[in-house]
């Protein structure tokens, strides 16, 4: 199977979300929002109550592996990468209202850009 310059950023989007959903979660990094040094604990310093933590990292893993299906299935990519959009404005937003300095929001930027690509195409 080949792929396309649209499916590889479909799978860079998928995987970057699992990565930092199923293998960073819990680890600090510098694009946390405030000084939160856990997933769980930068959605505290949001000011979101623990079930967003829950729904956003089920969303963001779901739309992740819809991404991943829709190499095979294609009508579930474009629905995933919506999903994704919207999370990812989301995203920005929450950095925007912390008044985090702009490098903490450019992962959430790039992925917002792929995904909005994968819809568009």
């Amino acid at each position: 199977m080949s792929f396309s310059v649209i499916q590889l950023v479909q799978v860079v989007v998928a995987l970057g979300l699992l990565n930092v959903w199923l293998l960073r979660a819990g680890l600090s990094t510098g694009f946390r929002g405030g000084q939160a040094s856990s997933l769980k604990e930068e959605f505290r310093v949001y000011g979101l109550p623990d079930f967003m933590f829950y729904l956003v990292g089920t969303l963001k893993i779901v739309s992740a592996l819809g991404l991943l299906a829709g190499l095979w299935m294609p009508a579930l990519t474009q629905p995933s990468a919506i999903v994704v959009v919207v999370l990812m404005l989301g995203a920005l937003s929450m950095h925007i209202k912390v008044k985090d300095p702009f490098v903490k929001s450019i992962p959430a930027l790039f992925m917002l850009l792929m995904s909005a690509a994968v819809v568009l195409w």
